[in-house]
C-alpha cells in the first residue's frame, strides 16, 4: 500500500477542523497527521511533522495563515506545499496567498469531494485555484500598470522552448495539453516545467502565473501562444 498524503489542518475554530478531519480521514491516501489553531501553532506543528501538504485558514488569531505560510515556506528545503481554505475571497486575500508561496487557495463552499480532490491535486505537484477566484485575480493584473516592452529579466534565462511552456502554464494548460499543443510527450514536457520552475527560482505553476502575469511576460486578455 502506498504512504497516504500526510495533512495538517490550520483553523482556528474546532468544529471546522474537525470537519475537515472527518472528510480527509475518510480516505484511505490521506492521513491527517496534526491540527493548528492559530498561526503560530501551524509554523511549529509543520516544521514538527513535515507534512505534505497543509489546509490553511486565512483569519487566526496573533500570526495569520498567510503570515505562517510566508514563515514556513522560507525554510530551506520544506517540501510541504499549501491549500488556503477560507470564507474570504477579497482580492487581497488571494494575491497575498500566492505570493506567500500557497499553491492554492479555495472557498470553504466547496463540496467534500472537490476539497480531496485538491488536496491530491496540490499534493501530486500541481496547482489549484478556484476558478472564481482566478478571474479576481487576473482582474487585479488588468487594473496594474503594464510594464515596460521586451522579454522580463525574470524569464531571460529560459530556452526558447522554455519560454513556450512557461507561457502555456500562464494560460493555465496542463502538462497534457501543453504537450499537444508544441507536439512532444508529456515526458518531456514534465522536463520542460522542471526547467522553467528552477531558472525561475518559483516552487510551482502558480508561481509561474503569478511572476508572468507581474512582470508583462503574459497579459490579462492575450490569446493562447
Amino acid at each position: 500500500m502506498e504512504t497516504p498524503i500526510r495533512l495538517l489542518i490550520a483553523d482556528d475554530q474546532a468544529l471546522v477542523r474537525s470537519g475537515l478531519r472527518m472528510i480527509l480521514d475518510s480516505q484511505p491516501d490521506l492521513q491527517v497527521v496534526a491540527e493548528a489553531e492559530d498561526g503560530r501553532a501551524a509554523v511549529e506543528l509543520t516544521r514538527a511533522h513535515q507534512p505534505d501538504v497543509v489546509l490553511m485558514d486565512v483569519r487566526m488569531p496573533g500570526l495569520d495563515g498567510i503570515a505562517a505560510t510566508r514563515q514556513f515556506l522560507a525554510d530551506p528545503g520544506v517540501r510541504t506545499r499549501v491549500l488556503v481554505l477560507t470564507t474570504f475571497d477579497g482580492d487581497s486575500h488571494v494575491y497575498d496567498a500566492v505570493r506567500a508561496g500557497a499553491s492554492g487557495f479555495l472557498l470553504k463552499t466547496v463540496s467534500p469531494g472537490q476539497l480531496i480532490e485538491a488536496v491530491r491535486t496540490i499534493a501530486a505537484g500541481d496547482a489549484m485555484l478556484d476558478p472564481a477566484i482566478t478571474k479576481r485575480l487576473l482582474a487585479d493584473f488588468v487594473r496594474r500598470p503594464h510594464p515596460g516592452g521586451g522579454l522580463p529579466e525574470a524569464f531571460a534565462a529560459l530556452s526558447p522552448r522554455e519560454l513556450d511552456v512557461a507561457r502555456l502554464i500562464a494560460h493555465g494548460l496542463s502538462n497534457a495539453e501543453i504537450a499537444a499543443r508544441i507536439f512532444v510527450s508529456e515526458t518531456t514536457v514534465k522536463t520542460h516545467v522542471t526547467a522553467v520552475l528552477t531558472k525561475l527560482g518559483v516552487r510551482d505553476r502558480v508561481q509561474v502565473v503569478v511572476l508572468s502575469y507581474e512582470t508583462g511576460f503574459v497579459r490579462p486578455g492575450e490569446q493562447e501562444p
